[in-house]
């Protein structure tokens, strides 16, 4: 897909269509406007019908408007003007490509960033437009014998602007939002790959892949290594599954040498079935979805490689398989982390907290500026915060508003949980020193709480992506979030004085 700045006469521009704007009232937008003048009035004469009231989300292409060069009009519904916000635009967008899939257009010229959203601007409005389209025209079929064939396929976007010193500032809108619609892809398609094609020996193959695409360094630490850094929470799950274990490290370095790097840790479960605490059998198929926390930190250093952030990055992904083999690891067993701590597994279907604590100490030998983690750890996070909000838990305020700012910022949103000293009580245990899960009702807090256990020497962030990180349903797949997230707050470090190494 190509995107690019276009300046000039909206009725003299030559595309396979332009979109615009109508408000609820049948209200033009100012781009509508511009072409109904230019067309003698059509527009206008197109909705007077009663075609196109102007309600959020809905379309109405008009072929052959006269008068103007376009092939095709298109206008999309924008709601009551008094209420068109973040939201309202981003459901614009998305019908609009919808309706444009369906057309023969090759190009189109965009004009939807115009439209004012309180507090955003142009730049984030051509960046979330970028976006949508992307993932409008996302699709995995690559498993198929014989992929459907696109009878047309729209292949390049213009995003008008007023005049052309607003160019430069659009390109380099674009290019962000290339580079993180590219990170999206990346994350998507590595949560959407089944179990047997996505293993841990497959994920260790990508991040050398994407080490060499940007001349990063990558580790992959097998069995042997990684029992030698005595991560015995991490081989604990492992042991059920005949796919060997990988801890994969990827280090980009765009900062100083000395500068102290922010650490990424991803959950790499690439199937979960629980072990021998097994999960029921409906919607079992959507754990292969349980690595997207690892696919979200893939996407994540592909977008900073790309955008050349002046920063430098470590991502760390524990990824294994949590499989019910007669190995397996069982209810009542104590197992020594990295860190010295014991753990004694109640539930072996908490499995995520058991990898990660290894992770997240390993982070240690880096002295990170700050720790980053991301998991689908709980389903008591999607009953919270449903599909809309990724959960975030901190130890440090400062950190936490940083990934919250990110979050708005990139309208990939989070909502920060409590993370109080007293939750920490229900994590006791008469053999060990912690339990995988609390003695009262195990909830995403006393996930977090755990994990806590293991992060006190760094600033740290939690991000729980159960409900955000793919959808169910006649939308099944991976979301690719929260990788917008990520990169937004990888950009506002790079744009911040990084502390160094003694």
């Amino acid at each position: 897909m190509e995107f690019n700045v276009t300046a000039g006469g909206l009725g003299q521009q030559h595309t396979g269509c332009t979109v615009v704007g109508v408000y609820e009232g049948r209200r033009l937008s100012p781009s509508a406007m511009a072409l109904d003048a230019a067309s003698d009035h059509a527009i206008r004469k197109a909705i007077s019908r009663g075609d196109l009231e102007g309600e959020l989300g809905s379309t109405l292409l008009l072929p052959g408007v006269p008068k103007v060069a376009c092939e095709r009009v298109l206008l999309v519904g924008l709601g009551p003007e008094r209420d068109f916000a973040e939201s309202s635009y981003r459901k614009a967008l998305s019908s609009a490509i919808q309706t444009l899939r369906t057309t023969g257009a090759a190009e189109a010229t965009m004009c939807l960033h115009e439209l004012p959203v309180a507090h955003r601007d142009d730049a984030w409005k051509i960046e979330q437009a970028v976006l949508a389209v992307m993932e409008g025209l996302y699709r995995f079929d690559r498993m198929k014998s014989r992929p459907p064939q696109a009878k047309h396929t729209l292949g390049k976007i213009a995003f008008r602007v007023a005049d052309g010193s607003q160019a430069s500032a659009g390109e380099a809108a674009i290019h962000r939002a290339v580079a993180i619609a590219e990170g999206v892809q990346i994350a998507r398609d590595l949560g959407n790959l089944p179990g047997n094609v996505c293993t841990p020996t497959y994920l260790a193959d990508q991040a050398r892949e994407l080490g060499r695409r940007h001349e990063f360094e990558v580790e992959i630490f097998e069995q042997e290594g990684i029992q030698k850094l005595g991560m015995g929470g991490f081989l604990a799950v492992a042991r059920g599954s005949r796919e060997p274990p990988r801890l994969i490290v990827m280090e980009y370095r765009g900062g100083a040498r000395q500068a102290q790097p922010v650490v990424l840790v991803g959950k790499g479960i690439t199937f979960d079935t629980g072990g021998i605490s097994i999960k029921p059998a409906p919607e079992l198929d959507e754990m292969k979805f349980d690595m997207c926390g690892a696919a979200s930190v893939f996407g994540a250093l592909h977008a900073a490689a790309l955008m050349k952030l002046p920063l430098n990055v470590v991502g760390i992904v524990p990824a294994t398989e949590n499989m019910p083999d007669g190995n397996a690891i069982k209810p009542g067993d104590v197992v020594t982390t990295m860190s010295g701590q014991t753990v004694e597994i109640l539930d072996t279907d908490a499995e995520g907290r058991v990898v990660l604590c290894d992770a997240l100490t390993y982070a240690e030998k880096y002295q990170p500026a700050a720790v980053v983690d991301v998991a689908t750890l709980t389903g008591e996070i999607v009953n919270a915060l449903g599909d809309v909000a990724t959960g975030m838990f901190s130890n440090s305020d400062a950190l936490a508003r940083e990934v919250l700012e990110a979050g708005e910022s990139a309208w990939d949103r989070a909502w920060r949980m409590p993370l109080w000293d007293e939750y920490q009580d229900a994590l006791r245990s008469d053999v060990a020193d912690l339990p995988n899960i609390g003695s009262r009702a195990d909830c995403a807090v006393i996930s977090a709480c755990f994990l806590s256990r293991f992060t006190r020497n760094y600033p740290w962030v939690h991000l729980d992506i159960a409900g955000t990180a793919s959808k169910s349903g006649a939308d099944k797949g991976a979301t690719g979030r929260p990788v917008a997230l990520l990169a937004h707050f990888l950009a506002g470090r790079a744009g911040k004085r990084q502390p160094t190494l003694p």
